[in-house]
């Protein structure tokens, strides 16, 4: 389980995060993003000492997609801001359960809780609920084949479990997604059909705009084959 590598500079790492892998280490000790992009560029550069990684963005660990790391510190001070400022843009594919046609706006308010057994679970919850924040998406469905659809998903803010919980909000849970009422597994059961597809953002030191575009995993099956390479060629800008 290896990321792959899409962008390197001074400043930035862009990876594509395999799903089933943590984005920064936890009590498990399961491999992640963030340590395995130190030992690579430690090994890669040749350099002593501890190596400098700025973790500015998460993915859930059984979502797929896009990730950028900052290489020194006055990128990640800039990358957290633009993230702070809403004005990276995130473009998420998902697959979910059921035929959903159109397009739409979600706001919910969501509250997040943490069990030792369980892990995070997030849930829909009243405005006036302490702690709660507010969480929204924009969706456009693109395809459905066999009773699931290929869903454009686009974050304007960036919650835990933000797509996941709204999504099947709606009475379409992601594919696989079992802790949110998916009623089957995806592939090898640890991953599911969330994936972050396009990320565009400001260079932290040449200020010019960075697309940044990855497929889903094999593990999503030959189905939406077709829609899925016509919006990649979309969101890299070919089309």
């Amino acid at each position: 389980m290896t990321p792959e590598i899409l962008f390197l500079d001074n400043h930035l790492l862009v990876v594509a995060k395999p799903a089933g892998m943590l984005s920064q280490g936890d009590s498990t000790g399961d491999r992640d993003v963030a340590n395995w992009a130190k030992a690579f560029l430690k090994r890669e550069f040749n350099k002593p000492g501890n190596v400098f990684v700025g973790l500015v963005q998460r993915l859930d660990r059984p979502a797929s997609g896009v990730m950028v790391l900052a290489r020194t510190s006055k990128a990640a001070s800039r990358l957290t801001e633009q993230f702070r400022k809403r004005s990276v843009e995130k473009v998420y594919l998902a697959l979910v359960e059921g035929k959903l046609e159109g397009s739409g706006r979600l706001e919910d308010w969501l509250f997040k809780t943490h069990d030792t057994e369980t892990g995070t679970r997030v849930k829909r919850v009243s405005s006036t609920t302490s702690g709660a924040k507010k969480a929204v998406l924009e969706w456009r469905a693109l395809a459905t084949v066999r009773g699931r659809t290929l869903v454009r998903v686009v974050l304007e803010t960036g919650r835990p479990h933000q797509v996941r919980v709204q999504l099947g909000g709606i009475g379409h849970p992601i594919v696989g997604d079992l802790r949110y009422a998916a009623p089957v597994p995806l592939g090898d059961g640890h991953s599911i059909a969330l994936h972050a597809a396009h990320l565009a953002l400001d260079h932290p030191t040449q200020k010019d705009r960075r697309r940044f575009t990855a497929a889903p995993p094999p593990a999503w099956g030959e189905d939406f084959a077709r829609p899925i390479e016509a919006e990649l060629r979309v969101l890299a800008g070919r089309e």
